[in-house]
């Protein structure tokens, strides 16, 4: 689990772990330790956007486990700004965030996975999916993990290796507390979202942990938006 300290990451392993799977966290910095701890899980800290760190993890996990069957990367960041008020610190920031982390990770599951297969699970956003204004760096990111997905998902299927991707729309974690703290702002998400709420952290972690399933192993290449229909409907318009 890269970035086991974000609060999807974090509902995830424990979701997995809660099912009897062994799963190992990461993190920037000190605060995996005690992550772990709540998780009774392995943790070590990781540095996502460095290829050859992320290669290291997975060998220390299949050197912990014996095996490696499945990965998600939980790394991001989120910045609201429109293409022109997007410095070139920002938007480097956002992409090495969350495009550079996601792209060492296959580049290390390619390496390790081929033998045995697995699955690996990305998380882009509903901003990849459909124009939102203010959202250029970050939809830009997010939308060069679904192409980087659905690449992998071909070149690797045929060492059973299967990359999925979910899109969430906005979710309540600390992350984005600058919106969902002001009332006015979070109002107008729900809003966006056509069925009126903000998605919770469980909601992704339900959608990682089908992907991960073996039971769900004949899917690979496939985006699932878990947004509240915000990229795919718009519903009737209220009088």
């Amino acid at each position: 689990m890269i970035a086991g300290t974000s609060d999807i990451g974090f509902v995830t392993a424990k979701k997995l772990i809660d099912k009897g799977h062994q799963v190992h966290v990461t993190g920037r910095g000190d605060a995996i330790t005690d992550i772990a701890a709540q998780l009774k899980s392995t943790s070590s800290i990781l540095n996502a956007t460095d290829f050859d760190a992320v290669l290291d993890t997975f060998k220390l996990v299949e050197e912990k486990f014996g095996t490696l069957d499945g990965v998600v990367n939980c790394a991001g960041s989120i910045k609201l700004k429109p293409a022109h008020l997007t410095s070139q610190l920002d938007y480097d920031a956002i992409i090495q965030a969350n495009l550079t982390t996601a792209f060492a990770v296959v580049h290390a599951a390619g390496k390790l996975m081929t033998m045995r297969g697995g699955s690996v699970v990305l998380v882009s956003s509903a901003a990849a999916l459909v124009g939102i204004a203010n959202h250029e760096a970050i939809a830009a990111a997010k939308a060069g993990i679904i192409g980087l997905a659905l690449s992998a998902a071909a070149s690797y299927a045929n060492s059973n290796l299967r990359f999925n991707v979910v899109a969430p729309g906005l979710v309540d974690t600390k992350l984005t507390k600058a919106i969902t703290d002001n009332p006015a702002a979070r109002k107008i998400s729900e809003n966006m979202h056509p069925l009126a709420r903000l998605g919770q952290p469980v909601d992704i972690a339900a959608a990682i942990c089908f992907f991960l399933d073996p039971e769900n192993s004949w899917i690979t290449g496939q985006v699932l938006a878990v947004d509240g229909g915000l990229s795919c409907i718009r519903t009737k318009m209220k009088a």
